[in-house]
């Protein structure tokens, strides 16, 4: 026990756990305590909004595989985080979100700055600390970081101000470390019997395959079946595309090629994925998910197993460690799968190639608005701009992608070699989190190129943010796609509200002027044949230190919605074209 002050003792169970970076906004609620950070070893990154600073601790966590961390002053500036800390919930992202508190002898007087702060993050976090007293303030820290790794989620460490002072006896706990396994023999055995009477075995690889780092198992085992990989929905980093068995994500706008193979498996591996309801909805128009197929589930969570769609053997395991079990038990049987090895090779490599020539084709998209856009436009299509994205990105990118049309076609395009690359909002499907998100990958991994994908209605959500990696000299690269639009939601007025744009069109300034004007390079590319070297140029402009937006000028067209089910054609609409054939989706 030693004898010191609890900001002492917070600031030291900091040390203990590995923090070497907060993000947040200074506040007077916890100042004793950052005070100390700069003895501690620890980098405060002032950032210009909270929301941003806790998409800066996901994309932090994310690309690093450690905490994640950030912190802001009571009431306003802990209400910002909420959106932040949703997003890395569906993420599952290890992320402290340290929360100063109205001090206890005034809470619920209604004084400034007051807010019962741990109810806002109730359905938010894996785990809630509250400091009830200031002895135990390096017991609940390290609790919460604990909680945050073990969970795979994010905490909160809630702390009235007034508990930063004093005087008291502590003990630094130690960081714990919790081990996984692969799961039960029992199922184990099971799933391998299934595997083995396999004829075509499809992989999932999600999530789970990067939280624990079982990229090469995963390799592994699917080289043992010779079974077709897809990417669960913006895992696209989980299996590496350079392989010959990989066949490319899931989801919307996703592989047709991966689709199409998944439509045929008998037995599907998900592996460490929780099959999300968004990530297995037709595309294309394909209903590609195998309704009779045998369906193996792998996931930590035990709640996990089954939640979405029936399975048929379910592991509690980890993926790496699974992977590695089921190969073992695979290696000396007889497999089924073997007998159609060469048939499903070729037929892995028709799928694949069909849609590359297909994406290498498609200029433009095809429905009636869209074709009106293309008239006369000297824009560049989203399609062959993404296309020209994907031939210049360097070997070791990381890329973040906010939500949007655009970004979301993007999944067709963005293909990984490298587990912790891809950063998407997920499913809470928030805009504004890639472009902080990618400033905190960075942090995490300074020698690795960083891009973030954003719309420009997302854009003005974020770029503020510029301020953060000028003053602290991080540098990414930004594509922002300028289509004067809100895309994703427009598109909806187009297939079920008859083109009444309410709400939807933007009226932009010059966003690389902006950028430059804060700080930043800044560049216009209108031209298809000007994208491939304008994003080399960015990339290499972060050797010195440099954020460049790069302002891309892009058509209207628009791709298909999200989801079809999202929305129904409306009665009035229905009666105003009664006389006429009504097509699935709408009349333009």
């Amino acid at each position: 026990m030693t004898r010191m002050t609890p900001s002492e003792a917070f600031v030291e169970t900091l040390i203990a756990q590995g923090v070497t970076e907060i993000f947040g906004i200074a506040g007077s609620a916890f100042m004793d305590a950052m005070d100390l950070f700069p003895t501690a070893g620890i980098r405060f990154i002032p950032t210009a909004h909270e929301q941003g600073a806790g998409h800066m601790a996901d994309g932090y966590a994310r690309a690093s595989g450690r905490h994640g961390v950030c912190i802001g002053q009571n009431g306003p500036g802990v209400t910002n985080y909420v959106t932040s800390t949703a997003a890395a919930f569906w993420a599952h992202s290890p992320v402290v979100v340290i929360t100063p508190e109205t001090g206890s002898v005034t809470q619920g007087l209604g004084g400034f700055q007051e807010a019962h702060q741990l109810p806002f993050f109730e359905e938010i976090t894996k785990y809630q600390a509250h400091v009830n007293n200031p002895v135990r303030m390096a017991e609940l820290t390290a609790r919460a970081f604990d909680m945050a790794m073990s969970e795979r989620g994010p905490a909160q460490l809630n702390i009235p101000r007034d508990y930063f002072y004093g005087d008291f006896d502590y003990e630094i706990p130690q960081p714990k470390t919790i081990l996984r396994g692969p799961g039960a023999d029992e199922s184990l055995d099971e799933a391998a019997g299934i595997l083995a009477g396999a004829k075509f075995p499809v992989i999932i690889a999600g999530g789970g395959v990067i939280f624990s780092d079982g990229v090469d198992e995963a390799v592994a085992l699917a080289e043992a079946l010779d079974a077709p990989v897809v990417n669960a929905y913006l895992h696209n980093d989980s299996f590496p595309a350079s392989h010959p068995l990989w066949c490319g994500p899931l989801g919307y706008q996703g592989s047709k090629a991966g689709m199409k193979l998944l439509a045929q498996a008998d037995v599907v591996l998900a592996l460490g994925t929780r099959l999300g309801p968004f990530g297995t909805l037709p595309q294309y128009e394909i209903e590609y998910w195998p309704e009779k197929a045998k369906i193996i589930q792998i996931d930590t969570d035990h709640k996990m197993l089954g939640l979405v769609k029936k399975i048929s053997c379910g592991i509690v395991g980890d993926a790496r460690a699974a992977s590695r079990a089921l190969a073992y038990r695979l290696a000396n049987r007889k497999l089924a799968c073997t007998a159609n090895r060469e048939e499903r090779l070729r037929e892995i490599k028709k799928q694949k190639d069909a849609w590359e020539t297909e994406l290498d084709g498609w200029e433009h998209e095809k429905d009636v608005w869209s074709l009106e856009q293309i008239k006369d436009s000297p824009y560049m299509h989203p399609r062959q701009m993404l296309r020209a994205l994907e031939s210049a990105m360097p070997d070791d990118v990381m890329v973040s992608t906010d939500i949007g049309n655009i970004c979301s076609i993007s999944n067709s395009y963005l293909r990984f070699n490298r587990p912790n690359s891809m950063f998407a909002a997920m499913s809470f499907g928030n805009c504004g989190y890639a472009f902080p998100a990618i400033i905190g990958a960075k942090v995490a991994a300074p020698e690795r190129p960083a891009v973030a994908y954003v719309g420009d209605g997302a854009w003005g959500m974020s770029f503020g943010e510029i301020l953060t990696c000028v003053r602290e000299r991080i540098p990414v690269t930004v594509v922002v796609f300028h289509n004067k639009q809100w895309g994703a939601e427009k598109k909806n007025q187009v297939d079920f509200y008859g083109n009444r744009f309410l709400g939807t069109n933007l009226e932009n300034p010059s966003f690389a002027e902006i950028a430059r004007a804060m700080g930043a390079e800044g560049r216009v590319v209108s031209h298809l044949g000007d994208v491939g070297e304008a994003l080399e140029r960015a990339c290499d402009a972060q050797d010195d230190g440099k954020t460049t937006i790069l302002e891309v000028e892009v058509t209207q067209e628009l791709g298909d919605p999200f989801r079809r089910d999202a929305l129904k054609y409306p009665a009035r609409m229905l009666e105003k074209y009664k006389h006429t054939d009504v097509p699935e989706g709408g009349v333009n």
